[in-house]
């Protein structure tokens, strides 16, 4: 029996049985999480100010708090980065995972309690381990390495007791140090801040090790891969790490770059598992590779309700708990978690495949954005963006459209944006120039994805005919009423309709 067999038996075959849960009992696994998380915090001034000791069931939950935002809690989450604790979380809140920003904010700043790290975080990616194992009963994953590609950290405030960073480097920070006898590269390696020469240093460390699986943001990882094929000279990534046989990939849609995958990664026997993991929690995993849902985790430190796509931005929007969804329906996650985020909309939309168990795929966000490559650009930064190009170039705008350029041989990708312009900017150049420059400053992501132009190149800005978006209107049979120009889109569907108008 080799050492991976061994493990499963002993280590994983227990919690097989707890997952088989799922089919039956979600909702009194889902009871059990939320009746748990109001205890813990009923002693916070968040539990006080919505008297928690006394809510006894869901709707007496429902009833009592009001769905929330970033904008709700950044007052609380601004005290916590002072210094101040049990607010939102009893426990000593140190950590806090930086994410795209909103509509007034660069940066969003989620906070990350101890135990959101055992029972989310970790938990999630144990059980992407036990269920790929499960699916898998002939693997060798720990007969060698895992890579795992994730970001960095610095401290928060200028304070060497807090710590702000990616969720990743926050996991890669508070890891088992046990854990590291199991991958690499080294940890002052994977928490280095610059991405082209933490690559280098990556490659470096890892060209002559045993390494049976990758974790990563495809973009990302792509771009690794490229580097690490042409610093050895080979064809394919398992000429490298012949014992290579899966990849755990999440943050961005992986549809756009599998035959790029295909492409470095030639060997039949290579598996790809999809994770959901957000900086506020862990989600989902891809339990069955024939299937691209996403089982949901139900028995972690989160509960879960669901507001109707259609209802989002209503004063009294219906919300309903787990077992109330129904099957191929839009719904905007709503969480609460034991990082003391209660009743918070993260902005990502779902929609639910099965029941039993419940399984689900990711349908986007709940506005207008580009995250191609783990950039999250909102609609409010582009029209920010183009304000300030239009004012330093003289320039009009009539209507605009922008999507994203995926990654090509070279892995390099880019935005495309298709401008009407009313009035011509005195040098476009000048204009593109000045709109990206103003997207890395409202939007962190953005500005990270294109530090160095290493994967995100500069924008592209192409001039559209005059009328082009009325007649693809006129085309779709949607002008006049409500129909408007999908300013932002994360795939090329529209803007090749209108490129194809446009010539």
């Amino acid at each position: 029996m080799n050492i991976t067999n061994l493990l499963n038996k002993i280590y994983f075959t227990p919690r097989y049985k707890e997952i088989e849960l799922y089919a039956n009992r979600a909702e009194e696994l889902q009871q059990r999480v939320l009746q748990r998380l109001l205890h813990k915090a009923a002693g916070t001034e968040w539990g006080k100010k919505y008297d928690y000791a006394s809510i006894r069931t869901y709707e007496d939950f429902k009833k009592r708090l009001p769905i929330q935002t970033y904008e709700e809690i950044k007052p609380y989450v601004e005290r916590l980065r002072a210094g101040e604790q049990n607010l939102l979380w009893p426990s000593e809140i140190r950590w806090f995972a930086k994410s795209s920003g909103t509509t007034n904010d660069k940066s969003k700043f989620l906070p990350v309690s101890r135990e959101s790290l055992k029972d989310t975080h970790y938990r999630g990616g144990t059980d992407a381990v036990a269920l790929y194992l499960q699916q898998n009963p002939q693997s060798r994953f720990f007969t060698g390495k895992g890579l795992i590609l994730g970001g960095s950290h610095a401290p928060n405030l200028n304070t060497n007791h807090s710590l702000v960073g990616d969720l990743s480097a926050i996991l890669m920070e508070n890891l088992n140090p046990l854990v590291n006898y199991i991958r690499v590269p080294s940890k002052q390696t994977a928490l280095m801040e610059h991405f082209e020469p933490k690559m280098e240093a990556i490659a470096r460390e890892t060209i002559h090790a045993n390494v049976t699986n990758l974790s990563g943001v495809p973009s990302w990882m792509l771009v690794l891969i490229k580097h690490i094929l042409e610093k050895t000279g080979k064809q394919s990534l398992e000429e490298v790490w012949p014992n290579l046989e899966v990849f755990f990939h999440g943050g961005v849609a992986f549809t756009p770059y599998r035959e790029q995958y295909k492409e470095v990664i030639r060997s039949p026997r290579m598996h790809y598992v999809e994770t959901y993991n957000a900086s506020e929690g862990y989600f989902g995993t891809q339990s069955d590779p024939a299937d691209p849902s996403l089982l949901l985790m139900i028995d972690y430190g989160i509960f879960y309700e669901f507001i109707p796509l259609e209802d989002v931005g209503k004063e009294q929007p219906r919300v309903y708990s787990l077992t109330e969804v129904e099957l191929g329906k839009n719904y905007a996650m709503v969480i609460s978690t034991s990082a003391g985020l209660w009743r918070y909309m993260i902005g990502d939309t779902v929609k639910f495949t099965s029941k039993n168990p419940y399984k689900f795929v990711i349908t986007g966000r709940t506005k207008h954005f580009i995250n191609a490559f783990g950039e999250e650009l909102i609609v409010d930064n582009a029209e920010k963006g183009l304000a300030r190009a239009c004012a330093e170039t003289g320039a009009r705008i009539t209507d605009y459209s922008a999507a994203p350029v995926f990654m090509d041989e070279h892995a390099k990708c880019r935005h495309q944006w298709l401008i009407e312009f009313a009035q011509m900017p005195d040098s476009l150049e000048k204009f593109a120039r000045i709109l990206d420059d103003t997207l890395k400053e409202v939007n962190s992501d953005y500005e990270a994805k294109r530090q160095n132009d290493l994967a995100l190149q500069p924008l592209e800005v192409i001039v559209a005919r005059q009328g082009l978006f009325h007649d693809w209107l006129d085309q779709k049979g949607k002008l006049g009423g409500q129909h408007k120009i999908p300013r932002l889109s994360n795939t090329r569907e529209y803007i090749e309709e209108m490129l194809k108008l446009n010539q």
